[in-house]
């Protein structure tokens, strides 16, 4: 009996789905001149794109101007309701409005036309309703029809919530590949997200330089260099010429090594026991790189070289860490 239960459930769940992919490839079959219209009416417009709806076309016209808003299209969100009570004043002669409604009949969208006409403003409709008020009202009308909905009761927005969303989603996304919009660009949308850590965060702002690098001279005692680890805390020193250059590295790894080797370390100089070549990065390349760089060669830190070769800093895997950007 469970089983059979169980089965009904998944069944209508695959219907369900199934609906509403049918709906989506249908609408996108029927794509034409008013899309392409929207998409130059948009890039030329010097102001805003503003979405509004009413109810679940409400909640997806949310959704797509926080995508277009994220994707290089500036955009907000306008309550219709609100609009009509004062919030119109947002809008300007500058801005385009899309504005969704299934049926193309709600009436807080409807009873904006009036005051958005004497603006001057520029209107994108998406119903599901070609002859609908808004469709015909509208400079340009986006098909977003669907033969039914989901909803086994024929009631429920569901196919045609899923069609306006993914309408939005392609308009959105044509927009920013017109716009040559970038991954820094999203990033600078998403400073917070982890996005915005990799592509934003660069080798500078996270590397330990001035008093803080750990640095010891060439003819150094390998007792100097292991007070100068201890005291700067990053697991290794820098080890440079009398001219400054970089002459190499010593870690907790080499002093393992050096142990393994002998346990007299009295009379070790640094350049016996230290890493000539060390892996080494520019300031201004982005941390995630580093990142890449200590994955790739199994090593916990990097020192940092400007673009005269000159040792500016280091950094470790823990610094990266504490930024985000892993």
């Amino acid at each position: 009996m469970e089983n059979a239960v169980n089965e009904k459930r998944l069944t209508l769940a695959r219907e369900v789905l199934k609906t509403e992919a049918d709906a989506i490839v249908a609408m996108g079959q029927r794509l034409n001149g008013d899309f392409t219209r929207a998409v130059d009416a948009i890039l030329a417009c010097h102001g805003r794109l503003i979405v509004t709806g009413i109810g679940k076309s409400g909640h997806v016209a949310r959704k797509i101007a926080a995508t277009l808003a994220s994707t290089g299209t500036p955009s907000f969100f306008v309550h219709p309701a609100e609009a009509a009570h004062g919030d119109l004043g947002m809008i300007t002669d500058r801005d385009i409005l899309l504005a969704l409604s299934n049926s193309g009949e709600s009436d807080e969208v409807i009873s904006l036309l009036p005051a958005l006409k004497r603006k001057g403003i520029l209107l994108i409709a998406m119903t599901g309703r070609a002859n609908s008020t808004l469709a015909r009202e509208a400079d340009i009308h986006l098909d977003a029809w669907v033969e039914k909905e989901a909803c086994p009761l024929g009631l429920a927005p569901t196919a045609s919530t899923t069609a306006a969303l993914a309408l939005g989603d392609a308009l959105a996304v044509t927009l920013l590949d017109a716009r040559a919009f970038r991954a820094e660009d999203f990033a600078l949308s998403h400073p917070g997200g982890s996005l915005g850590r990799r592509l934003l965060v660069h080798v500078r702002d996270v590397m330990h330089d001035g008093d803080a690098l750990p640095v010891v001279k060439s003819g150094a005692s390998l007792k100097d260099a292991l007070l100068e680890m201890t005291r700067k805390g990053l697991g290794m020193t820098a080890v440079v010429n009398a001219d400054g250059s970089l002459a190499g590295i010593f870690t907790d790894g080499d002093l393992r090594r050096t142990l393994d080797r002998t346990l007299d370390l009295s009379g070790l100089a640094i350049d016996t026991v230290m890493h000539a070549k060390p892996r080494t990065i520019r300031a201004d390349r982005l941390a995630a790189e580093a990142v890449k760089l200590m994955e790739t060669h199994k090593i916990n830190g990097l020192l940092v070289l400007d673009d005269s070769d000159r040792l500016v800093g280091a950094l470790n895997m823990h610094d990266l860490l504490k930024a985000g950007v892993v």
